[in-house]
C-alpha cells in the first residue's frame, strides 16, 4: 500500500466518525446524561398502593375523584414527615402563613414582576441551548449539568469568609471556615 493510502485511510475514518456525530436534529439541552438503557420498567417508579381497609363509617367517605388521588395512594413525603413526628397536613399549600406575611411584604416592597418565572425559564432554556452546543463535540459523554452551571453558583467557603470578614455572625458554619 502506498504511503498516501496509509495516511488517507485513518483521515477518512476520522472524518466519517465526526460526520456521524453531527447527526440528529433534536439536541438534549437538559445537560443530564442519566438514562434507563434497559428494556424493562424503571424499578424506582413502581410504588405499591397501601392496603385496602374498610372505613368505620361509609357515610363519611369522600366523593370519588376520577383521575385524582386515591386513599390507597402512597404519600412518601407525608409518611416521612409523620414518621419523624411532624404534621403531614403542613405540606399542603395553604398560601402565605401569618408568620411569613412580614417577610413576603418586605421582599415585595419594590414591586413584583408577575412574569418572572416564565422569563427565567426562557433565559435558562437559552443558556442550556448555548451550553449544549459545546457538549455536542465532547468525545466522552457525561453529566454536564454542574460544569455548565459552575460559574452561576456560589463558593460557600468564599462567601462565608466575606460575611465573616464583614463581621456578620455565621453560627451554623463550622468554626474557622473549614468544611467537614
Amino acid at each position: 500500500m502506498p504511503a498516501t493510502g496509509r495516511v488517507a485511510l485513518p483521515l477518512i475514518l476520522i472524518a466519517c466518525t465526526a460526520l456521524a456525530g453531527c447527526g440528529g436534529v433534536d439536541r438534549d439541552i437538559t445537560l443530564r446524561k442519566i438514562r434507563n438503557t434497559s428494556d424493562g420498567p424503571e424499578e424506582f417508579t413502581i410504588v405499591p398502593g397501601k392496603p385496602l381497609e374498610a372505613p368505620p363509617n361509609f357515610v363519611e367517605l369522600p366523593a370519588p375523584t376520577p383521575g385524582g388521588s386515591n386513599r390507597t395512594d402512597q404519600q412518601p413525603i407525608a409518611d416521612a414527615v409523620a414518621a419523624l413526628g411532624g404534621r403531614p397536613g403542613a405540606l399542603n399549600d395553604s398560601g402565605i402563613s401569618a408568620a411569613d406575611g412580614a417577610l413576603v411584604t418586605a421582599a415585595a416592597r419594590r414591586g413584583v414582576d408577575p412574569s418572572i418565572r416564565p422569563t427565567l425559564a426562557a433565559e435558562d432554556e437559552q443558556f442550556r441551548r448555548r451550553k449544549s452546543r459545546a457538549n455536542q463535540f465532547r468525545i466522552f459523554g457525561g453529566d454536564e449539568y454542574y460544569r455548565a452551571y459552575r460559574n452561576e453558583s456560589l463558593d460557600p467557603l468564599a462567601t462565608q469568609r466575606i460575611w465573616r470578614s464583614a463581621g456578620a455572625p455565621t453560627p451554623s458554619a463550622p468554626p474557622g471556615g473549614k468544611a467537614r
